[in-house]
């Protein structure tokens, strides 16, 4: 089993002395997993960032078994953002959403176009919109559709919310989303509603359901909005 791509870096975690497993968003072949030897050396750990691109080369026995990955840096993403600790925890965020929520070893052109897409648009003044509307897509995206367009209400103004039940769920919905439209005034508390939306979301249809851990990471990044 061998092949290669280009993939952007999820997680990564140490392998005995001098190697780390790297989960990593291929273009071709989805989320995949594999070990790096010499990953803690200084050359290869200062690229292995979390949501660097990356080009890899895959080596494995067998499709059961874990495989080997040569890398290289394609593009940093995360050093682009350092010194800014909003756009910095949202890398952190989705990085961490989509290594539990993906599949393994299923590739979804839909979610890498769209999440690449999201790390050019962290350079604009409405990054974070750009954000919230990722996530809502990527609800949708993998086999849950909130329908917010097909929901009636009288209060139509973008910089309000709606309560919409949707099945069986109350939520609070800011307006712009159920519009499709980017606020033009920047509001804390309507960023934090809409992210509070899209983590009720996805824990009442991804993670209680499989019993799985919401993302601390992502909890973290909803709080610099309050």
């Amino acid at each position: 089993m061998i092949w290669e791509d280009e993939c952007y870096l999820l997680s990564k975690r140490k392998f005995r002395e001098n190697a780390n497993i790297i989960n990593i968003f291929t273009q071709k072949k989805g989320r995949v997993d594999g070990i790096v030897y010499g990953g803690n050396s200084r050359k290869i750990r200062n690229f292995l960032q979390i949501s660097n691109k990356l080009f890899v080369l895959h080596n494995a026995k067998n499709e059961s078994k874990i495989g080997y990955l040569k890398t290289e840096l394609i593009k940093p993403v995360s050093p682009l953002y350092f010194n800014d600790k909003k756009r910095t925890s949202a890398l952190i965020s989705i990085c961490s959403l989509l290594n539990v929520l993906l599949p393994e070893s299923q590739p979804n052109k839909n979610i890498y176009n769209s999440f690449e897409n999201l790390i050019t648009s962290l350079k604009l003044e409405n990054w974070i919109y750009l954000y919230i509307f990722f996530e809502l897509n990527l609800i949708k995206e993998l086999g849950y559709d909130t329908n917010l367009g097909q929901n009636e209400f009288e209060n139509k103004n973008i910089n309000e919310t709606n309560k919409i039940k949707i099945d069986g769920y109350i939520y609070e919905v800011p307006n712009f989303l159920i519009l499709k439209k980017i606020p033009s005034n920047f509001s804390n508390i309507l960023i934090n509603k809409s992210l509070n939306f899209t983590r009720y979301v996805m824990q009442n249809k991804f993670f209680i359901p499989n019993n799985i851990l919401f993302p601390k990471s992502r909890v973290i990044f909803e709080n610099y909005f309050k």
